[in-house]
């Protein structure tokens, strides 16, 4: 296997990891920074490559997929590190107003069980800096996410990569 050939792919999904980490535009990597990572992915192959051909669409949600796996990884080792040095994260911040939300739904024990859920990985985060279910949540929610806006961002670009070729 040839890992040159999905260099522009791991890049870029390690740059969108990287700037995902930015308050601010955190909010707006799964729609923005993933896609725009794997356009620049497919620009930056075709100019390593010095392809004049077309890319086709399967090459695209491949290096899309890859952009979003490699970003992923990324994000949630870098949420994790930052958790585990500052023993809180916006999960813990925003309990208080997930609880109030989930109690106002009615749902009778479900509530209770996840919520009780939900304050043990608050508590391990708070004590240890560290949650093995939260990781396993925040890993899957991530990969979920990412790799589906990272194909929708790989087929992007092969059009905009091909618009000027006949």
């Amino acid at each position: 296997m040839n890992i040159r050939k999905y260099l522009p792919a791991i890049v870029c999904g390690f740059g969108a990891a990287v700037l995902a980490t930015v308050p601010g535009i955190k909010n707006f990597s799964c729609c923005l920074l993933i896609p725009g990572a794997a356009v620049f992915a497919i620009f930056l192959d075709k100019k390593i490559t010095h392809s004049t051909e077309k890319v086709i669409i399967s090459k695209g949600v491949g290096f899309g997929f890859l952009t979003g796996v490699v970003a992923t990884i990324f994000i949630t080792l870098f949420e994790m590190l930052v958790t585990y040095f500052a023993k809180t994260n916006d999960f813990i911040q925003s309990l208080p107003q997930s609880e109030l939300i989930m109690r106002q739904w009615n749902l009778g024990p479900l509530i209770d069980d996840s919520l009780k859920l939900m304050k043990g990985m608050a508590k391990q985060i708070e004590n240890s800096g560290f949650s093995v279910l939260y990781l396993v949540l925040i890993f899957f929610s991530n990969f979920l996410i990412n790799s589906l806006f990272g194909m929708l961002g790989g087929i992007l670009g092969v059009r905009l990569a091909n618009r000027n070729l006949k």
